[in-house]
């Protein structure tokens, strides 16, 4: 006998017992069931049940003012909270915080792929993501506050290596939101911006006897829902919601519907406004160098979406692919309340799905915030001001990605600057120091990320810092900036400093920077030159920074074509002061000057002022078999290049 799945909000919610265990679903403001949440605080405002309810969700789902699960706070209805983000939540937040809940502060993608743990059976999930942060046990375990003593973390170790292992928490009630549903509970999620993990959190809490609540936009008739358009199956949904009105099924808490969002139109976006040059602009500029050209990108919110904005200004776009955590592959990044979401998206997956990908290594780059950071390079998102902000996915994300950009002014609160004739001045410091002693809490470890050899750079719009084995060292500084009177007393620590080079000056100065040329190395030719009198290539790789593979790919290229041209070996003089190569690219940078070597050059000289340029570069090419060694200053490789010579 059919059953008829259709009733009310109030009839669903008060399916919901004392004491379950309730995952709801929505991203930041997006694909929130603001019906079902309205209808639970409505509850236990007029009822006083249920009562002690565990709350499990990834990101945060709320305006911060008291929409989504904000309305959630009243005392008593909650007993403990999982989440990756408490911050648009700051009333159950503040509850964390005065010992009123119980609270764990996990990474958004663990949450996230635990939901399918729990689907399946599987009593957690075995990952690296958290080790040597806060949620680390030997670091707090995630846990929020004193009052939270169950252990949902574990260290262990598995074929001598680390691993951190994540407890499920069996889930009875999952509110989730769908766009259509048919007399059978089937779902579909057409005019939806993302689709979140609604399957994986609806199959957890239906396997586990529970309760699937979603709440749509509208009803369809039998059978009108094609299979494959099917989101989450019938057999899976105990009780439809139609939203009782449309305020409360919006897209996001800022837009109605915008169908390219849905991905039901394609819009036109050649046209986007650009960023005035302040220094959010000057930020994002500096980081877009970092970008790779056919890679995979992940932009955080603050200075690091301004990223977006600049790499449509220089044309580069059509050359990279930009994703979000919440699974949008593809397309132009929205901001604001539609944050998470993508204009013209090439695809949307499932989150849990895009954190697989993410915690597999398939992010290039990713470019994130830093509300701290410490000499060691540690950084902290998760809490710091007397705030408990939450992780949300970045814990996942800087993890896992190939190469680490942070992005954000130096310091905080109050900060003005101008830009005169190409150069920075401070006009007024920020009233809050951004780099101190120590962190509040660690949410990215910089020496687990140097142990990994991890790309790290710490971008801001007076100065730049690279990630070494031995912390933070200061490699760019801005035109107009003096190191002594606007960066060193502002900072609570001394970085190491070697020979920082200046930002790059097209940074500060309005109209295109001809950034595509330089991601693409379209001008590398120019900085090789051949004397054929004295036999000797010059390559000038001063400033220059290795950041890719493909970097690699495309010196080889233009060395190799140069010395083809000159018809012999050629004796070789290499400037690699103030170069950069990325951590993890030593070993290959020193593969490609062995396959040199053995092709194309008599015998090499190169120099750097930096000793621990020098020291890596030596270290790097000895590996590989080179015993080539690497001179302070340009005179002396000259010099050892004239002797060789004279000495044949």
């Amino acid at each position: 006998m059919r059953i008829n799945k259709v009733v009310s909000a109030d009839e669903a919610i008060a399916r919901i017992r004392p004491g379950d265990v309730i995952a709801t679903t929505g991203f930041v403001q997006s694909c929130i069931p603001e019906s079902l949440h309205a209808a639970l605080e409505r509850r236990f405002v007029e009822t006083g049940a249920p009562r002690d309810l565990t709350l499990i969700m990834c990101a945060g789902a709320g305006d911060s003012k008291g929409l989504g699960t904000g309305r959630l706070h009243h005392e008593g209805l909650l007993k403990r909270v999982i989440a990756a983000n408490f911050g648009r939540m700051p009333k159950v937040a503040a509850a964390a915080q005065e010992d009123k809940i119980q609270g764990y502060n996990l990474p958004q993608g663990v949450i996230s792929k635990l939901y399918r743990s729990c689907a399946s059976g599987s009593p957690g999930l075995f990952t690296k993501v958290g080790l040597h942060t806060y949620v680390d046990p030997r670091l707090g375990g995630g846990k929020v506050n004193s009052v939270t003593k169950e252990d949902l973390v574990r260290l262990v170790e598995v074929e001598g290596k680390e691993w951190l292992f994540y407890k499920a928490t069996p889930i009875n009630v999952a509110l989730i939101r769908a766009t259509s549903a048919d007399p059978n509970g089937n779902l579909s999620m057409e005019k939806e911006a993302l689709t979140l993990d609604v399957l994986a959190q609806a199959m957890a809490a239906h396997n586990n006897g529970g309760v699937v609540i979603a709440q749509v936009e509208r009803l369809v008739a039998d059978g009108s829902i094609k299979p494959k358009d099917v989101k989450v199956p019938g057999i899976l949904v105990d009780c439809v919601v139609v939203a009782e009105t449309p305020e409360l099924h919006r897209m996001n808490y800022g837009v109605m519907y915008d169908p390219s969002l849905a991905g039901e139109v394609r819009v036109t976006v050649d046209n986007l406004p650009t960023m005035n040059l302040d220094e959010r602009k000057i930020i994002a500029r500096r980081a877009s160098f970092e970008l790779p050209p056919n890679g995979v990108i992940n932009l955080g919110v603050g200075a690091p979406d301004g990223v977006a904005n600049v790499a449509n200004e220089e044309k580069v776009t059509p050359y990279l692919v930009m994703t979000t955590e919440a699974g949008a592959v593809g397309g132009v990044l929205a901001g604001g309340s539609s944050f998470g979401s993508s204009a013209n998206a090439h695809s949307i997956l499932d989150q849990n799905q895009m954190f697989d990908f993410y915690h597999g290594g398939g992010l290039d780059l990713t470019c994130l915030g830093m509300a701290e950071c410490d000499s060691m390079g540690n950084v902290n998102t998760s809490k710091f001001g007397g705030r408990l902000n939450g992780c949300g996915g970045f814990i996942d994300i800087s993890q896992n990605a190939r190469a680490v950009v942070f992005a954000g002014t130096f310091t905080a609160g109050g900060l003005e600057i101008a830009i005169e004739d190409g150069k920075l001045r401070i006009v007024k410091e920020g009233r809050a120091r951004k780099f101190v002693n120590q962190v509040e809490q660690v949410t990215f470890s910089g020496k687990y990320a140097a142990q990994k050899s991890q790309p790290v750079i710490y971008v801001t719009e007076r100065c730049v810092f690279q990630l070494t084995d031995h912390g933070l060292e200061l490699i760019e500084v801005a035109p107009g900036i003096d190191i002594e009177r606007d960066i060193l007393p502002h900072m609570a620590f001394k970085p190491h400093i070697h020979n920082p080079i200046p930002m790059n000056p097209a940074i500060f100065r309005d109209g295109p920077m001809d950034l595509l040329s330089d991601l693409l190395n379209q001008k590398l030719g120019e900085r090789i030159s051949y004397d054929a009198e004295r036999n000797v290539l010059s390559v000038d790789l001063s400033a220059w920074s290795v950041r890719k593979k493909s970097d690699i790919t495309d010196l080889q290229k233009a060395i190799s074509s140069a010395c083809e041209k000159a018809g012999k070996r050629v004796n070789t003089l290499i400037n690699q002061d103030s170069c950069r190569i990325a951590e993890d690219l030593y070993d290959d940078y020193a593969n490609m000057v062995a396959q040199l070597s053995k092709a194309y050059y008599a015998r090499t000289a190169r120099y750097a002022t930096s000793a621990l340029t020098r020291q890596k570069l030596q270290d790097a090419l000895r590996r590989r078999g080179l015993q080539t060694r690497v001179y302070e200053s340009a005179k002396e490789a000259a010099a050892s290049l004239e002797e060789a010579t004279a000495a044949e």
